[in-house]
C-alpha cells in the first residue's frame, strides 16, 4: 500500500519513512504544503501522514482542500500543536486521527494500521477469508494456520486486496499502490505479480473480473 508522508522536519521525515518502509508500505514523501496538496489530489494513496506546520500551505489547509475536492483517503495528522482546540479543528477538517509530537513510532504505525483498516470496514487487525488470514500487525499471511512466504511486493498486493475484500480493484489502482510515484509502472506488472501469488496459495483467493480487475470475495474457494 502506498502512503504519502508530508513532513518538513528532515529527521522526523527520515525516521518515519524508514519505519513505514520496514512495515511494508511504499512511501512518497513531501516537505511542501502546496506540493503535498497536488500529490494527494492527483495520485492514489492508501493513507496520508500529514504534519500541520508546513511551508507555502499549512497542513490544515491542505486537508480541507482535499476533503473539499472529495478526496477521502484516511489521514493521520502529526503536529507539535498540543491544545485540544487545535486537535478538534483538525478532526473537524477531516482528519481520521491525531498524533501529537513527540511520539513513539510504534504508536504511529498502530494508528496508521487502524485508520487504514477502518477505511476498508475492518476493525480487527486480522482479516479472514475462509481459512486465509492476513495479520496486518505481523505482516503475515496464513492459510489454515500455515504461513505463506511472500515477498514484500506480493504481501502488499494481497494485503491491499484483502483490505478491500468484496470490491473489484482495477489493475491501475493496484499498480498505483505497489510502486512509488517516482518509479515507472510497467503495464503487465500487476498481472505477473498476481500470477506469482496464485502459485503460492493453496486456495483460489484472488479472482479475475475480465475487463475490470481483481477481487478477493468474501469467501474463497479451494484451488483445483
Amino acid at each position: 500500500m502506498r502512503i504519502l508522508l508530508v513532513e518538513d522536519d528532515d529527521r522526523i521525515r527520515k525516521d518515519v519513512t524508514g519505519a513505514l518502509k520496514a512495515a511494508g508500505y511504499v512511501v512518497d514523501s513531501e516537505t511542501d504544503g502546496e506540493e503535498a496538496w497536488f500529490l494527494g489530489d492527483t495520485e492514489t494513496y492508501g493513507a496520508v501522514v500529514l504534519d500541520l506546520g508546513l511551508p507555502h500551505m499549512d497542513g490544515l489547509s491542505v486537508l480541507k482542500r482535499w476533503r473539499g475536492a472529495g478526496r477521502d483517503m484516511p489521514v493521520l495528522v502529526l503536529t507539535a500543536r498540543g491544545s485540544w482546540s487545535e486537535r478538534v479543528e483538525g478532526i473537524d477538517a477531516g482528519a481520521d486521527d491525531y498524533l501529537p509530537k513527540p511520539f513513539r513510532m510504534e504508536e504511529l504505525l498502530a494508528r496508521l494500521r487502524a485508520i487504514i483498516r477502518r477505511s476498508g470496514g475492518h476493525s480487527a487487525p486480522v482479516i479472514t477469508v475462509n481459512g486465509t488470514e492476513l495479520d496486518t500487525k505481523q505482516m503475515r499471511l496464513t492459510v489454515d494456520g500455515v504461513p505463506v512466504n511472500l515477498s514484500p511486493q506480493e504481501y502488499r498486493l494481497v494485503s491491499f486486496l484483502m483490505l478491500n475484500k468484496g470490491r473489484v480493484v482495477s489493475q491501475q489502482e493496484l499498480s498505483e499502490h505497489l510502486q512509488s510515484v517516482h518509479f515507472e509502472r510497467e503495464s503487465n506488472a500487476v498481472e505477473v505479480l498476481v500470477g506469482r501469488v496464485r502459485r503460492k496459495l493453496p486456495v483460489a483467493l484472488i479472482e479475475t473480473r475480465r475487463g475490470f480487475g481483481y477481487i478477493v470475495p468474501d469467501t474463497a474457494s479451494d484451488a483445483q
